[in-house]
C-alpha cells in the first residue's frame, strides 16, 4: 500500500506551495524532462500528444477561415531585422545571435527567430504587386527562441513550439476585421476545447506588441489567481508595409501600401490547462484535448476471462481514444497513475462485474463512480465526457469571476492586489504615468481593456483624473 501511495506524495499540495505543485506535476505526469540547455525543455510523449491535439484543432479552425500553412527559415539577418525600429528594439534584449558558419565568422550576424515578421515583410514584399494578390492569409507553426532570464516548463523557456499567423490585406478595416475575429476564434478554442474562460480585451500601448498599432488578448485566471496571457493578435496597420515596401497596385492603378496581422499561441497553453485544471493528485484533462481519454483498468486480471472481457470493451469503445491498463501493477497504482495523467475516464472492470454485465466509470475531476451496463457503456462514456467538459469549464468559470474584484481608490486596489489574488477591475485616466505608478505599488500590471466596458467609476483609480478605461490588472506570468 505504501508503495501505491507514492505516486501521489511525491506531489507538493498547491496550497503549500503552488510553484512546486507546479513543478512537480509536469515531472511526474511526465510531460517534461529538462534538457542539458538551460532553460529548454523536452517535450516528453504525453507532453507533445497534448500539444499535438492543440495543434490540430487550432489548425482545422485557422482553416476554415482561409488560411493557408507556410514555413519560413529559422535565421534572419540582422540588417532584414533592423528594418523596423520599434520592433527591433522590443526584441533585441530577448535575441540570440549565430555569429560563426562553422569555423568562419559570418559577414552578417544571423538572429536566431524571436518572431518571424520580418521574413513575412521581406516575402510579401517579393510576392505581392497587385490588389489581385490580396489578401494573404498565412500561418506558420515552429519554435522559437527568446532569451529568457528565468524560466518554467511551458510558462516561459528559451526555445519554445507555437504557431504565428502573418496576413496582409488591401485595407485598414480587412486588417482589424481579421486581427478581432483571430483573437475571437483564440478565445473559443480556449473555451470550447481546453476549458477555460477568458476575458478578451485591447492591450495598453505600454504593453502592446512592438510595432503594433494595436494588441489585442485573451487572458486567463490560474488557480492562484496570477493571469496568464494565453493568446495575442496585433494590428499592423502599415507600419511594416512601409518599413519594407510592400506596396500594390489598386483598381485605380493606384500604388497603395497593404495592411497587416500577426497572431499567435504557443505551448504555454499547456501550462495553463495544468494550472487551471490541475488538482493535488496531478493534471485534469479537459477530454477534448485529452491524449487518451478512457482508461479501462481491469481488476483480478490474472482471472479467466478479464483481459479479454477488457480487450472488447477497448473495441467497444474504439470511438473514443482509449487504453487497457494491462502491467502487472497493482489497481491502486494504477488508479494512482490514471490520475496523475488527468486521464478524464477509468474504467474499473474485474470478474465480479463480469458477471454482472456492467462496469465502473469514474470520473477524474469529481472521482464520481457510475455503475453502468456494458449493454449502454458507448453511450453512457460519451455522456460523461461532455459533462466533464462542461463542468470543468464552468468551475473555472465560477473561480474567475469568485476571484474577480472591483477596486474604486488606490488605497482599495492596494489592499486587493496584496490580500486577494485574482483580477481587479479598476478606471483608468489613460496615462502611461498611472500604469507605471500602479505596477510601482503594487506589482499589477494591466491586462487589457476588455472589449466589453464598464463604468464602475468616473475616476482614475490612481491619480483621480477623469477615466478613460475600464482595465483589468493583476499580477501575471
Amino acid at each position: 500500500m505504501a508503495k501505491e501511495k507514492k505516486l501521489v506524495e511525491a506531489i507538493t499540495s498547491m496550497e503549500v506551495d503552488f510553484a512546486q505543485w507546479y513543478t512537480d506535476v509536469v515531472k511526474k505526469a511526465e510531460l517534461i524532462d529538462y534538457s542539458s540547455v538551460r532553460g529548454c525543455m523536452i517535450l516528453r510523449p504525453a507532453g507533445y500528444a497534448i500539444w499535438e491535439n492543440i495543434q490540430k484543432q487550432l489548425d482545422a479552425s485557422f482553416k476554415e477561415t482561409g488560411v493557408e500553412n507556410v514555413y519560413m527559415p529559422m535565421f534572419i539577418p540582422e540588417s532584414l531585422l533592423q528594418k523596423e525600429k520599434d520592433h527591433v528594439e522590443g526584441f533585441a534584449p530577448e535575441v540570440a545571435w549565430v555569429t560563426h558558419g562553422g569555423l568562419e565568422p559570418l559577414q552578417e550576424r544571423l538572429c536566431v527567430r524571436p518572431t518571424s515578421e520580418t521574413l513575412f515583410c521581406d516575402f510579401y514584399a517579393n510576392i505581392i504587386q497587385s490588389y489581385r494578390d490580396l489578401p494573404k492569409l498565412y500561418n506558420q507553426w515552429c519554435s522559437v527562441v527568446r532569451w529568457e532570464k528565468t524560466t518554467r516548463p511551458f510558462l516561459r523557456s528559451l526555445e519554445f513550439l507555437w504557431q504565428e499567423g502573418h496576413t496582409a490585406h488591401a485595407t485598414a478595416e480587412e486588417a482589424e476585421e481579421r486581427t478581432v475575429q483571430m483573437l475571437n476564434l483564440y478565445a473559443d478554442f480556449c473555451e470550447n476545447v481546453l476549458a477555460i474562460p477568458m476575458v478578451k480585451g485591447r492591450k495598453t500601448d505600454k504593453e502592446k506588441f512592438a510595432g503594433a498599432e494595436a494588441t489585442y488578448t485573451i487572458e486567463a485566471l490560474m488557480h492562484d489567481g496570477k493571469a496568464l496571457q494565453s493568446g495575442t493578435s496585433h494590428n499592423f496597420g502599415d507600419g511594416f508595409a512601409k518599413a519594407f515596401g510592400i506596396q500594390y497596385t489598386d483598381k485605380e492603378n493606384k500604388l497603395q501600401y497593404v495592411h497587416q496581422t500577426s497572431w499567435g499561441m504557443t505551448t504555454r497553453l499547456i501550462g495553463a490547462v495544468i494550472m487551471v485544471h490541475g488538482d493535488d493528485s496531478g493534471l485534469v484533462l479537459p477530454p477534448r484535448i485529452a491524449p487518451v481519454q478512457v482508461m479501462i483498468i481491469p481488476i483480478a486480471q490474472h482471472k479467466e476471462g478479464v483481459l479479454e472481457k477488457a480487450a472488447e470493451l477497448k473495441e467497444q469503445l474504439s470511438s473514443f481514444s482509449v487504453k487497457v491498463d494491462d502491467s502487472d501493477k497493482g489497481p491502486g497504482w494504477k488508479f494512482s497513475e490514471q490520475e496523475m495523467r488527468g486521464i478524464p475516464i477509468r474504467i474499473e472492470l474485474g470478474p465480479k462485474d463480469i458477471e454482472a454485465n456492467q462496469a465502473v466509470i469514474v470520473r477524474r475531476d469529481t472521482r464520481e463512480k457510475i455503475v453502468v451496463s456494458l449493454d449502454e457503456i458507448h453511450s453512457k462514456v460519451a455522456e460523461v465526457l461532455e459533462a466533464i467538459q462542461n463542468d470543468m469549464l464552468e468551475r473555472a468559470r465560477n473561480h474567475r469571476d469568485a476571484h474577480t474584484y472591483e477596486a474604486h481608490s488606490m488605497e482599495e486596489f492596494t489592499d486587493t492586489v496584496a490580500n486577494k489574488p485574482g483580477f481587479v477591475k479598476a478606471m483608468w485616466c489613460g496615462e502611461q504615468a498611472c500604469e507605471d505608478e500602479i505596477k510601482e505599488k503594487t506589482g499589477a500590471t494591466s491586462r487589457c481593456m476588455p472589449f466589453h466596458q464598464e463604468h464602475i467609476s468616473d475616476t482614475c483609480v490612481c491619480c483621480g483624473k477623469k477615466a478613460k478605461s475600464l482595465v483589468y490588472w493583476g499580477k501575471a506570468y
